[in-house]
Protein backbone atom coordinates (compact mmCIF):
# COMPACT_ATOMS: atom_id res chain seq x y z
CA UNK A 1 0.00 0.00 0.00
CA UNK A 2 1.20 3.52 -0.90
CA UNK A 3 1.73 6.00 1.98
CA UNK A 4 -0.23 9.07 1.35
CA UNK A 5 1.94 12.25 0.42
CA UNK A 6 2.35 14.65 2.54
CA UNK A 7 2.74 18.68 1.95
CA UNK A 8 5.53 19.64 3.02
CA UNK A 9 7.42 16.67 2.98
CA UNK A 10 8.24 15.31 6.97
CA UNK A 11 11.70 12.88 7.23
CA UNK A 12 14.03 11.74 10.14
CA UNK A 13 17.49 11.86 10.04
CA UNK A 14 19.76 10.23 12.55
CA UNK A 15 23.19 11.05 13.69
CA UNK A 16 24.57 7.93 15.67
CA UNK A 17 27.65 8.64 17.26
CA UNK A 18 29.90 5.69 18.54
CA UNK A 19 33.65 5.67 20.01
CA UNK A 20 36.30 3.53 17.25
CA UNK A 21 39.77 3.36 18.04
CA UNK A 22 39.58 6.07 20.27
CA UNK A 23 38.20 8.19 18.16
CA UNK A 24 34.14 9.72 17.79
CA UNK A 25 32.37 8.64 14.38
CA UNK A 26 29.29 9.06 12.61
CA UNK A 27 27.43 6.41 10.96
CA UNK A 28 27.07 7.13 7.14
CA UNK A 29 25.28 5.46 4.40
CA UNK A 30 25.17 5.33 0.67
CA UNK A 31 22.49 6.13 -0.93
CA UNK A 32 21.48 3.54 -3.05
CA UNK A 33 18.25 5.41 -5.04
CA UNK A 34 17.16 9.22 -5.74
CA UNK A 35 17.20 12.07 -4.65
CA UNK A 36 21.11 12.00 -4.44
CA UNK A 37 21.78 8.34 -5.40
CA UNK A 38 25.34 7.17 -4.68
CA UNK A 39 25.70 10.01 -2.49
CA UNK A 40 26.96 9.67 1.55
CA UNK A 41 24.00 10.45 3.64
CA UNK A 42 23.09 10.32 7.80
CA UNK A 43 20.76 7.66 7.48
CA UNK A 44 16.98 8.66 7.03
CA UNK A 45 14.03 8.50 5.36
CA UNK A 46 10.35 9.97 4.82
CA UNK A 47 7.49 9.78 7.34
CA UNK A 48 5.03 7.24 6.86
CA UNK A 49 1.74 7.75 8.72
CA UNK A 50 0.54 4.36 7.53
CA UNK A 51 3.41 2.54 9.35
CA UNK A 52 4.57 5.46 12.18
CA UNK A 53 2.89 6.60 15.71
CA UNK A 54 5.36 9.35 15.76
CA UNK A 55 8.16 10.97 13.99
CA UNK A 56 10.68 9.02 16.73
CA UNK A 57 9.12 6.13 15.63
CA UNK A 58 9.48 6.82 11.66
CA UNK A 59 13.28 7.41 13.08
CA UNK A 60 13.57 3.97 14.20
CA UNK A 61 11.71 2.27 11.22
CA UNK A 62 14.39 3.68 9.18
CA UNK A 63 17.47 3.15 11.20
CA UNK A 64 16.12 -0.71 11.09
CA UNK A 65 14.78 -0.96 7.51
CA UNK A 66 17.83 0.18 6.29
CA UNK A 67 21.07 -0.51 8.85
CA UNK A 68 19.64 -3.36 10.92
CA UNK A 69 19.74 -1.37 13.85
CA UNK A 70 18.11 -0.92 17.20
CA UNK A 71 18.45 2.33 19.44
CA UNK A 72 17.25 2.12 22.67
CA UNK A 73 18.09 6.07 23.62
CA UNK A 74 17.17 8.58 20.82
CA UNK A 75 16.60 11.88 20.87
CA UNK A 76 15.04 14.68 18.64
CA UNK A 77 17.45 17.80 18.62
CA UNK A 78 16.70 20.05 15.75
CA UNK A 79 14.59 21.12 13.14
CA UNK A 80 15.61 21.83 9.53
CA UNK A 81 13.05 23.17 6.90
CA UNK A 82 13.17 25.39 3.89
CA UNK A 83 12.45 24.60 0.17
CA UNK A 84 15.99 23.95 -1.48
CA UNK A 85 17.20 21.14 1.21
CA UNK A 86 15.70 18.69 -0.55
CA UNK A 87 15.30 18.29 -4.73
CA UNK A 88 12.12 16.55 -4.40
CA UNK A 89 10.33 20.29 -2.81
CA UNK A 90 9.42 22.06 0.38
CA UNK A 91 10.69 20.01 2.84
CA UNK A 92 10.88 19.49 7.10
CA UNK A 93 13.87 17.54 8.13
CA UNK A 94 13.55 15.95 12.14
CA UNK A 95 17.25 15.68 13.71
CA UNK A 96 17.48 12.92 15.68
CA UNK A 97 20.76 11.70 17.96
CA UNK A 98 21.81 8.50 19.27
CA UNK A 99 24.66 7.26 21.43
CA UNK A 100 25.61 3.77 21.08
CA UNK A 101 28.67 1.41 22.16
CA UNK A 102 30.25 0.05 18.89
CA UNK A 103 29.47 -3.50 19.82
CA UNK A 104 26.21 -2.79 20.46
CA UNK A 105 26.23 -1.93 16.39
CA UNK A 106 26.24 -4.00 13.73
CA UNK A 107 25.20 -2.03 10.57
CA UNK A 108 24.30 -4.06 7.76
CA UNK A 109 23.54 -2.76 4.20
CA UNK A 110 19.96 -2.77 3.84
CA UNK A 111 16.17 -1.13 1.79
CA UNK A 112 18.03 1.68 -0.66
CA UNK A 113 21.53 1.54 1.08
CA UNK A 114 24.41 0.75 -1.37
CA UNK A 115 27.22 0.94 1.99
CA UNK A 116 27.86 2.10 5.73
CA UNK A 117 30.56 3.62 6.98
CA UNK A 118 31.85 4.75 10.24
CA UNK A 119 33.35 8.03 9.44
CA UNK A 120 35.51 10.53 11.52
CA UNK A 121 32.76 12.68 13.10
CA UNK A 122 34.54 16.10 12.90
CA UNK A 123 35.48 15.38 8.89
CA UNK A 124 33.60 12.54 7.46
CA UNK A 125 35.77 12.33 4.14
CA UNK A 126 32.60 12.91 2.09
CA UNK A 127 30.46 15.73 0.69
CA UNK A 128 27.56 14.69 1.80
CA UNK A 129 23.90 14.62 0.59
CA UNK A 130 21.08 17.16 1.05
CA UNK A 131 21.88 18.97 4.24
CA UNK A 132 23.35 16.57 6.09
CA UNK A 133 27.01 18.25 6.55
CA UNK A 134 24.90 21.21 8.23
CA UNK A 135 22.85 18.65 10.07
CA UNK A 136 26.40 16.91 11.55
CA UNK A 137 28.04 19.81 12.20
CA UNK A 138 24.72 20.95 14.90
CA UNK A 139 24.55 16.94 16.64
CA UNK A 140 28.36 16.84 17.07
CA UNK A 141 28.26 20.75 18.82
CA UNK A 142 25.12 19.84 20.46
CA UNK A 143 26.83 16.78 21.91
CA UNK A 144 30.12 18.91 22.50
CA UNK A 145 28.16 20.79 24.19
CA UNK A 146 26.89 18.73 26.67
CA UNK A 147 29.72 17.04 27.63
CA UNK A 148 31.86 20.39 27.86
CA UNK A 149 29.37 20.93 30.78
CA UNK A 150 30.49 17.93 32.82
CA UNK A 151 27.27 15.60 31.77
CA UNK A 152 28.95 11.91 31.13
CA UNK A 153 28.46 9.93 28.02
CA UNK A 154 27.35 6.80 29.37
CA UNK A 155 25.05 5.41 26.48
CA UNK A 156 28.99 5.60 24.17
CA UNK A 157 30.48 3.39 27.13
CA UNK A 158 30.17 -0.47 27.48
CA UNK A 159 28.24 -2.35 30.32
CA UNK A 160 31.60 -2.16 32.57
CA UNK A 161 34.32 0.31 32.04
CA UNK A 162 36.76 2.29 34.06
CA UNK A 163 37.27 5.99 34.79
CA UNK A 164 40.24 6.33 32.55
CA UNK A 165 38.20 4.87 29.62
CA UNK A 166 35.27 7.21 30.36
CA UNK A 167 37.59 10.11 30.46
CA UNK A 168 38.87 9.24 27.32
CA UNK A 169 35.82 8.97 25.95
CA UNK A 170 34.88 12.62 27.17
CA UNK A 171 38.39 13.45 25.37
CA UNK A 172 37.44 11.80 21.76
CA UNK A 173 33.70 14.24 22.13
CA UNK A 174 35.34 17.32 22.57
CA UNK A 175 38.45 16.79 20.40
CA UNK A 176 41.00 17.86 23.71
CA UNK A 177 42.86 16.47 26.51
CA UNK A 178 41.21 16.74 30.13
CA UNK A 179 43.10 16.83 33.29
CA UNK A 180 43.14 13.79 35.17
CA UNK A 181 42.59 14.93 38.28
CA UNK A 182 40.36 17.60 37.68
CA UNK A 183 38.27 15.25 35.97
CA UNK A 184 37.94 12.59 38.69
CA UNK A 185 37.14 15.71 41.27
CA UNK A 186 33.71 16.36 38.52
CA UNK A 187 33.06 12.46 39.28
CA UNK A 188 33.51 12.52 42.76
CA UNK A 189 29.87 11.91 44.26
CA UNK A 190 28.27 11.41 40.43
CA UNK A 191 25.06 9.57 40.58
CA UNK A 192 25.39 8.26 37.40
CA UNK A 193 28.19 6.27 38.34
CA UNK A 194 28.12 3.14 40.13
CA UNK A 195 30.93 0.68 41.52
CA UNK A 196 30.78 -2.73 40.56
CA UNK A 197 33.13 -3.79 42.72
CA UNK A 198 35.10 -5.72 40.26
CA UNK A 199 38.16 -4.86 38.34
CA UNK A 200 39.60 -5.00 34.79
CA UNK A 201 41.48 -8.31 34.27
CA UNK A 202 45.00 -8.66 32.46
CA UNK A 203 46.61 -5.78 33.41
CA UNK A 204 49.66 -4.68 35.73
CA UNK A 205 47.36 -2.17 37.66
CA UNK A 206 44.12 -3.38 37.71
CA UNK A 207 41.13 -0.28 37.96
CA UNK A 208 37.77 -0.51 39.59
CA UNK A 209 35.22 -0.53 36.85
CA UNK A 210 31.95 0.92 37.11
CA UNK A 211 28.20 1.09 35.37
CA UNK A 212 25.93 3.66 34.46
CA UNK A 213 23.25 4.05 37.33
CA UNK A 214 19.44 2.16 36.48
CA UNK A 215 17.91 4.43 34.40
CA UNK A 216 20.48 6.61 33.29
CA UNK A 217 19.43 9.28 30.73
CA UNK A 218 22.07 11.62 28.79
CA UNK A 219 19.77 14.14 27.71
CA UNK A 220 20.80 16.22 24.43
CA UNK A 221 18.24 19.11 24.79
Amino acid sequence: MASPKLYPLVVVDVALFSIIDGDLRVLLVKRAAEPELGRWALPGGALRPDLDASLEDAARRVLRSKISVDIPHLEDIRTFNGAHRDPRGWSIAVLYCALLPRDQVQALVRSKVEAVEWACAADPGHRLAFDHALQLEHALQVLRNKVDRHALPLHLMPERFTLTALQRTCEAILGSKLDKAVFRRRLKGSADLIETGEFERGVQRPAMLYRASDGFDFDLR
